[in-house]
């Protein structure tokens, strides 16, 4: 009995301390910074001004957080590869950096629901004889290393047995590969693809059409063991579809129409 009342004791004594242990949001919060890694070679979710000063939808989601939070933001630069190592050493707080939502992310992260839904475009260069999408087979392909578009293009040309796929680190190596003419053919995001011929920095491309893919649903992400950080996370993408602010990003940055439903009929999110 003496020992089982020491036992308790004990128990008792750690309970305050377990009770009083703040998660990631409470650190952010006493902090007064979020730290977002956000991919700045993607516009127009990701991109910098002539000034070098950090814009985008992403850009401005991670400050409605902050602001949200009530604290600062800081945007740390982070390409796609980087996205997730970034977050596990402790560079960054959260990832709003266009990250699909996939299983296998979901075993090493904490993914948010989805807070936006990409459709995807064939980019090419104007010299490659390509109509649509199939006639991406026995191409030379390239796409940023890990990424969606880049998982269902290796796997696109393992399936036809013809043409070759590369990988590169950046979006930004992706363009200049295609504009030079090391590789003939990509995919980007539609929002990417027109903004990238818009801008004129990468000469000699053209839209294609669509890619028959399924749409890109991303999400924000932080470490997987955060509940308190990811359920704030959830509800604050609810919130930005419902007040309007979500409608008001895509036209910011996108433009006229309708942005993508972030919900599928008969699954809840």
């Amino acid at each position: 009995m003496k020992v089982f009342a020491i036992g308790l004791s004990l128990l008792a004594g750690l309970l305050p301390i377990n009770a009083a242990h703040a998660d990631k949001l409470d650190d952010i919060i006493a902090s007064g910074t979020l730290r977002c890694g956000v991919t700045l070679d993607f516009p127009p979710m990701g991109m910098r001004e002539q000034d070098n000063t950090p814009v985008g939808f992403d850009v401005d989601y991670c400050n409605d957080l902050a602001k949200a939070l009530g604290v600062a933001a800081e945007i740390v630069e982070t390409p796609f590869p980087e996205r997730i190592p970034a977050l596990m050493t402790g560079r960054i707080d959260i990832g709003v950096a266009s990250t699909s939502d996939t299983l296998e992310r979901a075993k090493t992260v904490g993914m948010s629901i989805p807070y936006y839904a990409f459709e995807n475009a064939v980019i090419a260069n104007t010299s490659v004889d390509i109509a649509d999408w199939e006639g991406m087979k026995g191409k030379t392909i390239g796409a940023t290393a890990g990424t969606y578009e880049a998982i269902w293009l290796e796997a696109k040309v393992k399936e036809w047995g013809v043409g070759s796929f590369r990988p590169y680190q950046t979006q930004a190596d992706v363009l200049l590969a295609l504009t030079q003419g090391q590789i003939d053919v990509t995919i980007s995001a539609i929002e990417v693809a027109n903004s990238t011929l818009k801008s004129g920095k990468y000469p000699g491309l053209k839209i294609v059409g669509k890619a028959p893919m399924v749409p890109d649903y991303v999400a924000l992400f932080t470490l997987r063991e955060e509940y308190g950080l990811i359920n704030y996370l959830n509800l604050f993408v609810n919130q930005q579809v419902r007040t309007g602010r979500y409608a008001e990003l895509y036209k910011k940055w996108v433009g006229d129409g309708e942005p993508a439903n972030l919900t599928l009929p008969g699954v809840y999110r």
